[in-house]
C-alpha cells in the first residue's frame, strides 16, 4: 500500500508534467522535497477541515502603521495587539515587511529579510505565538534591486535565468495589466540589450516560473518563511505569473 508521503510525491509529479509537459520529475520532484523538507515535517492533512469560518477575525497592517520614538514598529504592533486586540483577533496580516525599493513593499529586494526599519524576524515569531501570522507571498516579480536581477544585468548565475524576457517585435497587444507604462525594459547586459518583462513598472521586474529551478528558490522561501512563524500565505499578482507571447497572459 502506498504511503500517504509516497501519494503526495507523485500527486506533485503530476502537478509538474501538467506545468512543464511529460518527462521524467523525478530529480525536480525530490529538490521540492528537500527545499520544503517535507520528510521531516509532512503529516496526513485531515479530509474536509475548514481552515477558516466566520469565527475568525483578521487584521490586516503594515509593518510602520504604529510607531513610538526609541522602539521598532513592530515592538509597538506587539504591544498594541497585547493591549487592545489581544481577546479579538485571530489572525494578523502584516503587508510586506522585507526590503523594498518601491510600490508600498511590493518591490521586494530580499524575501528573506525583516526590513530593520520595522524590526527583525525574532518580532514576527513574537506575534506568530499567538496569532496566525499571514505573509504577502510577491511572487509574480521583484524588486529591480534584487540581487537575481543584478546578476541578471551581469550574466552572472542563478538570477541571469529567472526573468521573464521577449522581443520589441513581438505581438503583445493582448497582454492584461493593470498599469500604463511600457511593458519591456530594455537591460543593458553583457552579452546585448534585453528585454525584461515588468507587469507593474520597470522597478518591479517578472520572474519567469517556466524555470523551474526558480520554483525550487521559492519553495526555499515558503519554508523560510513558515519555520519563522508565518502560517498563512497571501499569493500577490498570482494571475500574472504564467506568460505566453500572443495571449492575453492572466
Amino acid at each position: 500500500m502506498m504511503s500517504p508521503l509516497d501519494a503526495l510525491l507523485g500527486r506533485i509529479g503530476t502537478h509538474l508534467t501538467k506545468i512543464y509537459g511529460k518527462g521524467d520529475h523525478s530529480i525536480l520532484v525530490n529538490q521540492l522535497v528537500e527545499a520544503m523538507r517535507l520528510r521531516e515535517h509532512f503529516f496526513e492533512p485531515t479530509p474536509f477541515t475548514n481552515h477558516w469560518s466566520e469565527k475568525d477575525v483578521a487584521l490586516i497592517t503594515y509593518g510602520n502603521t504604529i510607531q513610538r520614538r526609541g522602539f521598532k514598529p513592530l515592538e509597538e504592533l506587539i504591544e498594541f495587539l497585547d493591549s487592545r486586540l489581544q481577546e479579538s483577533l485571530s489572525i494578523v496580516h502584516i503587508l510586506p515587511y522585507f526590503p523594498w525599493t518601491s510600490d508600498d513593499g511590493f518591490a521586494v529586494s530580499d524575501y528573506n529579510s525583516v526590513n530593520p526599519e520595522l524590526g527583525d524576524w525574532s518580532h514576527i515569531e513574537k506575534i506568530s505565538a499567538k496569532y496566525r501570522v499571514m505573509s504577502d507571498l510577491v511572487v509574480n516579480h521583484c524588486s529591480a534591486s534584487h540581487e537575481w536581477f543584478v546578476q541578471f544585468q551581469n550574466d552572472e548565475e542563478p538570477g541571469m535565468n529567472y526573468f521573464f524576457q521577449a522581443e520589441p517585435e513581438n505581438d503583445l497587444s493582448e497582454v492584461v495589466r493593470p498599469r500604463t507604462s511600457p511593458l519591456l525594459r530594455p537591460t543593458e547586459t553583457p552579452s546585448g540589450t534585453k528585454y525584461v518583462w515588468c507587469t507593474f513598472g520597470h522597478d518591479q521586474v517578472d520572474l519567469d516560473f517556466s524555470k523551474p529551478d526558480l520554483l525550487v528558490e521559492l519553495v526555499k522561501i515558503i519554508r523560510s518563511h513558515l519555520d519563522h512563524g508565518v502560517s498563512v500565505f497571501r499569493l500577490d499578482a498570482v494571475a500574472f505569473i504564467w506568460k505566453e507571447i500572443g495571449t492575453r497572459s492572466i
